[in-house]
């Protein structure tokens, strides 16, 4: 009941001006950063390990930043999900190359978890004129993942696929000119990941852009989506051209390193309340 409630909520902050949702957003990080401890230290910490050149000023500036546009994102999902389709449309941008997602080339995008990144596959599903898939986690639950899933499948008649259904539907989506809106830069666990460095620490990775991109020909494109006082602007890059490869360690190490150079430009927007480093190798002991 109580979360019916607030996703009730959430929809009717949807019918806010934007300046408004943002500014409650603030008010929201705000009281997160200083009320949910357990959180802010795994920000602390993996802001600490990949720079640690930076002061203790700067950490903190970062990590309220961070949960600032975290609370903005998760409050413009009201808007994104429920208002009319001429605002969602009017307050994300299509930037950069978005010829290359044209035609019917298996195209694999290479979404990173920045806090945008629902906006970044409204953006794509509503005005893209072709059919996207993406991988869909299970909520706990029900009536979040119920709100979330139809959120998600807003626009274009997307598939949505659950992990228990494997990589087959997956590469028959590709193959069928589906383009695969996939985010694999979180730590998933050791099991079929690979230890490649993430700022230069140990990070279990899944390989799984190489191999989507291997088994179904395609090419991989990275998609940036980012926060805006106007919305969003979602940055779609050129194509890697030397990717994928046989090596499938090799190229997830390549996509952390290019990864981290997307993280520098706009550090305060990628996903720092995840445990990056939850896992390591053995001998190693995990940060948090």
């Amino acid at each position: 009941m109580l979360t019916r409630l607030v996703l009730k909520c959430l929809e009717l902050l949807g019918r806010l001006p934007l300046s408004w949702v943002r500014a409650l957003g603030v008010v929201l990080g705000w009281f997160l950063y200083g009320v949910v401890a357990s959180r802010r230290k795994v920000v602390w910490i993996n802001l600490r390990l990949c720079f640690p050149q930076w002061s203790n000023s700067q950490v903190r500036q970062c990590a309220m930043k961070t949960f600032v546009h975290f609370a903005q994102t998760w409050l413009d999902r009201g808007w994104l999900w429920h208002a009319p389709a001429s605002v969602t449309a009017a307050r994300i941008r299509l930037v950069g190359a978005v010829h290359a997602m044209e035609g019917q080339e298996p195209v694999v995008l290479f979404a990173p978890h920045f806090v945008a990144l629902d906006a970044g596959w409204t953006g794509l599903t509503q005005k893209v004129g072709r059919k996207f898939n993406t991988i869909y986690t299970d909520q706990a639950n029900k009536d979040s993942d119920a709100w979330i899933f139809q959120g998600r499948s807003r626009y274009g008649a997307p598939g949505l696929f659950g992990r228990a259904e494997g990589v087959k539907p997956i590469i028959a989506g590709l193959k069928r000119g589906e383009p695969l809106y996939l985010l694999p830069d979180m730590n998933f666990g050791p099991h079929e990941s690979v230890w490649v460095p993430f700022y230069g620490v140990p990070a279990a990775t899944v390989p799984s852009l190489s191999r989507f991109a291997r088994l179904s020909r395609a090419k991989v494109v990275p998609v940036i989506s980012r926060i805006t006082p106007q919305g969003y602007d979602v940055e779609v890059l050129e194509a890697w051209l030397d990717f994928p490869t046989e090596d499938a360690q090799a190229d997830t190490a390549l996509m952390n390193q290019r990864l981290q150079g997307y993280i520098d430009a706009m550090p305060d927007q990628y996903y720092w309340v995840h445990k990056r480093f939850k896992d390591q190798p053995e001998g190693m002991t995990p940060p948090y």
